[in-house]
């Protein structure tokens, strides 16, 4: 695959993240390791990322990477994020995902400027309030409870709709965080708040990071320029 600055950057992520020296295979294909200090996935799973042509993989202990890395060793890479196809040849007891791995180069940001957007601390009470107002499947996806940035929120009357901001990551990412009220979505608000949120972290020298699973999530990604490089599944193994 020839030289992508972009997705070097994602690739260097992801690899401290795995918590064990480890590599993306340059030829593609999958790399296994053993790490229970793995960040690819809750303790004691097993955490897949595929970015462009190869994969990594951790496994929680060793008794395991053999099985998985015979399993997995020439699958397809979109096989290694697919759950149901997973299933087929280990036994997957629960799975996390997959979620899409989208970033962002400066020089492709497409910045919106549809609304009017404010800027409040991280630990406002008006985003507890956001948060209480969707489901906990809402709340937990866009992880705005966890941002480490100022919120970027759009207010309708005193009551915030909308608000974005991000969670700083090693390797100096910037974990893009947004959500929406329900009955506010498909108005351009996302995009709204996540822009600023977007234009602070390349302002800070960070890379922009959008992990989705929701399509319309994705949609406001690519809106905004992000490019999905790949995907993240986490699959706990059964006995």
């Amino acid at each position: 695959m020839a030289h992508d600055p972009l997705l070097a950057r994602a690739r260097e992520l992801w690899l401290e993240m795995a918590g064990v020296p480890m590599a993306f295979p340059a030829d593609g294909g999958v790399e296994v390791a053993v790490s229970a200090r793995s960040l690819l996935c809750p303790p004691g799973w097993v955490g897949i990322v595929a970015l462009g042509d190869a994969a990594i993989v951790t496994v929680p202990a060793g008794s395991w990477a053999g099985i998985v890395r015979k399993v997995l060793h020439g699958l397809p890479l979109e096989v290694l994020t697919d759950s149901d196809r997973l299933r087929a040849v280990l036994p997957v007891a629960e799975v996390l995902g997959p979620a899409s791995l989208a970033y962002l180069d400066e020089c492709d940001f497409q910045p919106a400027g549809l609304d009017t957007v404010d800027v409040v601390p991280g630990e406002h009470a008006d985003l507890a309030t956001l948060l209480a107002s969707v489901t906990a499947d809402d709340a937990d996806e866009c992880g705005l409870a966890d941002i480490t940035s100022h919120a970027f929120v759009v207010r309708r009357g005193n009551h915030v709709v909308a608000a974005a901001g991000y969670r700083r990551w090693p390797g100096l990412v910037a974990h893009m965080c947004v959500l929406t009220k329900p009955n506010q979505r498909g108005r351009g608000l996302a995009r709204a708040v996540a822009s600023v949120a977007v234009a602070e972290g390349l302002a800070n020298h960070l890379l922009p990071q959008w992990r989705a699973r929701p399509d319309p999530s994705r949609r406001v990604a690519r809106a905004l320029g992000f490019r999905q490089l790949g995907a993240q599944l986490s699959i706990r193994i059964g006995a």
